[in-house]
């Protein structure tokens, strides 16, 4: 049986993408097909690239309409697009009010707007088939100049760069679903700078930065945290990869809150912190200080072996499983 999480990306690739790439139906404006680690797909619209990703909101209950708008933008501007319209599925358990869909949809409009999104449309109901709300969207953006950035543009001898913090979403998430808990175990200054760190959830910014110093892919770090997303950086690319552990940065609100509930920061869920991969990553450093975010060259492409460098020795750099918050343990 499955555990909680993304599929594992053997069964993936046998159940949902052999199928999919087997399928007669090949259309000629389709420029970027479904790959494993790959967040959008592209169309040309004659003229325009659109590039269209979609995902769910399933490891929080709290905040998830402002969750569902920043994360699946994310995917659009780790294209090196930019997002312009979004459409949201909101499924309300039995029990659910008027300030459940009101908590959702507030959330939502405060992401959007801060996006320059607009809300499309979507769908609402209450289900028995969901035991907490769940919100799943769908974005669609444009290309800039039709260059679109691919998950699978790495190439061998590029410094792999990654913005702001480990765990950077997964943090936030965790201070909030499990506030009550925290309280008695870290002081309310960690906690409340944890909940904050939602403020940094969107790649927008690093991502136009990253464009104009010659990125060749990107990729936000959803699930599975940085191990995962760097491993599908180099799976789509057909690399290796040798990553140093001492080098991601990570906030000390991560650290304690994952030491409390007993998880990997490193394979935590990390939306808002992108993976760059580019042919001199110190310009690439210096532009993004320039502009106040903060950034590090964390690894290598390497030709195959993918490797995680700890201060305890190298080992494989292994597909993602299932990702750290599924596994919250406050014992």
């Amino acid at each position: 049986m499955f555990k909680i999480g993304k599929i594992p990306p053997e069964i993936l690739e046998k159940i949902v993408m052999n199928p999919i790439s087997k399928n007669s139906v090949k259309r000629e404006d389709v420029v970027l097909r479904p790959k494993t680690g790959e967040d959008c797909s592209v169309i040309d619209l004659q003229g325009e690239m659109c590039v269209l990703s979609t995902d769910p909101i399933t490891g929080a209950a709290k905040d998830i309409g402002y969750l569902a708008v920043q994360i699946n933008c994310n995917d659009i501007f780790s294209a090196g697009a930019e997002p312009v319209g979004i459409l949201l599925t909101v499924l309300l358990p039995q029990g659910s009010g008027e300030e459940d869909l009101t908590e959702i949809m507030e959330g939502a409009m405060k992401a959007a707007e801060e996006l320059g999104v607009e809300i499309l449309g979507g769908h609402t109901e209450v289900t028995d088939a969901v035991c907490k709300p769940i919100v799943s969207a769908a974005v669609i953006g444009k290309s800039r100049a039709r260059k679109v950035i691919m998950t699978g543009g790495a190439k061998v001898g590029q410094d792999v760069i990654m913005t702001k913090w480990a765990g950077l979403e997964g943090t936030a998430i965790i201070a909030k679903e499990y506030e009550k808990i925290l309280e008695k175990r870290l002081p309310l200054e960690i906690i409340q700078r944890a909940q904050n760190m939602k403020k940094f959830l969107s790649v927008g910014r690093e991502a136009s930065i990253a464009v104009a110093y010659g990125a060749t892919s990107m990729h936000d770090a959803t699930e599975g945290g940085i191990l995962g997303a760097v491993w599908e950086v180099a799976e789509c690319s057909q690399t290796g990869v040798e990553l140093w552990a001492n080098k991601i940065p990570m906030k000390e609100e991560t650290r304690l809150i994952c030491k409390e509930a007993q998880i990997d920061p490193l394979g935590l869920i990390s939306s808002g912190t992108m993976i760059i991969t580019t042919d001199n990553g110190r310009e690439l450093l210096d532009a993004l200080a320039e502009n106040g975010i903060e950034a590090a060259v964390i690894g290598k492409i390497t030709k195959t072996k993918r490797s995680l460098v700890t201060n305890n020795g190298i080992k494989s750099l292994e597909e993602p499983k299932s990702d750290a918050i599924y596994q919250v343990n406050f014992q």
